[in-house]
């Protein structure tokens, strides 16, 4: 079998998502996701012109290798744009393997650890009621665990909100140039306590809450905050600063028992070695297509695991369902899998271009049994979707320094 063709395809059913497309001279095709939010010419350019033709004629079913010649070969090595198109197609030659093999990627990677992928949604607001009137609609449709994001009062464009704007899919609209919003750590921080304070009191503690900070704060504020939530029993709290310098998370561990997650930016392994080996954080976020494919994704599973470190990728609607269906195979299989974010069943838009399945049962997904990834893309469909160029907001501080979004 050989690589005979690789497509790049960029849609915007909604937002704008990267495609790739693996064609073999046995008819077997394989799809995976190279959507990085706010740069997806730049993977797409990637892709096209520096990839694609190294690879034609290779045989997909050389994963292992391909992966190195795509990481180590180019010198250049790691960045969001490298290890997202790598990321790409990776999927890619799993899915081709899978459909070449007749079995789906969790038995190509060992079997299931577990019955289900159990999920967290996000329930936003621009107040505590409107935040809590959410999370009970996602509760009764048998959701066991809940992101919660509200909008600061009087602070504009709070995270997880955009002005006024309550779905997701929403906050990335048609602007020639980044939406920018104001940010207080101040009201920040005497605020965010009353939101999960009160979710306690209307639902209990039997469902799971969590809540992203977006790496607003520094670390002595992080481990304010977390002791601050520390009665309401948070799953984690999630990004609470910058982790380019590690030790950060170091100092925040020493003050709080709140669990820690972080690393849906990261890109290889190398990221989250030190905050792994330290065990300054309990669950690890990198994504599929952001963090290089399936072929990483099940080292840094088994690497995790050695420090008592769970899989919780990253699954915000910036990755399409190709990421989707390739994290619920790899968290079938991670017998130190934790908790997966999904963001719902997509668009009409979304699902004009993506064919694929996710039953939930009791708050979980469950995984395909068709061969390969399980999902199928139509191309034709795509085509009524051009690609806008669209940003993702900047964040500010009230006096104009230019903040982390």
């Amino acid at each position: 079998m050989k690589i005979e063709r690789i497509k790049v395809l960029v849609s915007r059913p909604g937002r704008n998502f990267v495609t790739v497309k693996i064609e073999t001279d046995e008819g077997i095709y394989g799809v995976g996701d190279a959507t990085l939010n706010g740069r997806e010419m730049a993977v797409a350019a990637y892709l096209e012109e520096h990839v694609a033709p190294c690879l034609i004629g290779k045989d997909p079913r050389n994963i292992e290798d391909i992966w190195q010649y795509l990481y180590r070969g180019a010198y250049w090595r790691k960045g969001p744009v490298t290890m997202t198109a790598i990321g790409a197609i990776d999927m890619a030659l799993w899915d081709i393997l899978g459909k070449h093999a007749g079995l789906p990627v969790w038995q190509l990677l060992g079997g299931k650890s577990r019955h289900g992928v159990t999920v967290y949604v996000h329930a936003n607001g621009e107040s505590i009621g409107e935040v809590l009137d959410n999370a009970a609609g996602f509760i009764d449709q048998g959701y066991k665990a809940i992101r919660l994001q509200c909008a600061i009062p009087s602070t504009k464009g709070t995270y997880g909100t955009l002005e006024g704007k309550k779905n997701y899919y929403e906050l990335q609209g048609n602007r020639p140039l980044p939406p920018e919003q104001m940010w207080s750590t101040r009201k920040y921080m005497n605020f965010i306590p009353e939101l999960f304070k009160a979710a306690r009191e209307r639902f209990g503690y039997d469902i799971d809450l969590l809540h992203d900070v977006h790496s607003r704060l520094t670390p002595i504020e992080a481990a304010r905050l977390g002791k601050l939530l520390e009665p309401y029993d948070l799953l984690f709290l999630e990004d609470t600063v910058i982790a380019e310098n590690s030790a950060g998370y170091e100092q925040i561990r020493q003050h709080t028992t709140t669990p820690l997650a972080v690393g849906e930016t990261f890109n290889t392994i190398w990221d989250a070695k030190e905050l792994i080996e330290k065990q300054s954080i309990d669950y690890i976020r990198t994504a599929v297509s952001h963090g290089g494919g399936i072929t990483p994704m099940r080292k840094l599973s088994d690497f995790s695991a050695l420090y008592h470190v769970r899989m919780a990728p990253h699954g915000a609607p910036d990755l399409s369902p190709i990421s989707t269906m390739a994290h619920l195979h790899i968290n079938s299989w991670a017998p130190n899998f934790g908790i997966q974010e999904f963001v719902g069943f997509g668009t009409p838009e979304l699902n004009s271009i993506f064919k694929y399945e996710l039953p939930l049962k009791d708050g979980m997904l469950l995984v395909s049994d068709k061969p390969g990834l399980g999902i199928d893309i139509d191309e034709t469909a795509m085509g009524n979707y051009p690609y806008v160029r669209s940003y993702l907001p900047v964040s500010r501080l009230e006096d104009g320094t230019l903040w982390n979004w």
